[in-house]
């Protein structure tokens, strides 16, 4: 099956509510490579890499997030593939 590589903002309460440690944990479930970090503007980045239907199902988990997370939007666009190794969290 072809890999798709995503770059996505998350926008919202992501920050300070382990949103990228729920969201590493995701990604490795569903065998998501990349990496999440947080940005300066209060939003988190993520660079995901997999198939169309695990990158489906982690945009979706992206919406609702982690437990204390309040997220109002999920965007993204298609971007060049990476042959990222694993999932990791950016500082």
């Amino acid at each position: 099956m072809e890999k798709l590589h995503y770059n996505i903002t998350v926008s919202g309460l992501v920050q300070g509510v382990w949103f990228r440690k729920y969201a590493k944990e995701k990604a490795v479930k569903l065998e998501v490579k990349g990496f999440v970090k947080n940005n300066k503007d209060s939003k988190v980045y993520l660079e995901a890499e997999g198939d169309a239907l695990m990158l489906g199902i982690f945009l979706e988990w992206l919406k609702v997030g982690s437990p204390m997370s309040i997220v109002s939007s999920v965007d993204y666009i298609v971007g060049v593939l990476k042959n990222f190794n694993n999932f990791e969290i950016k500082r």
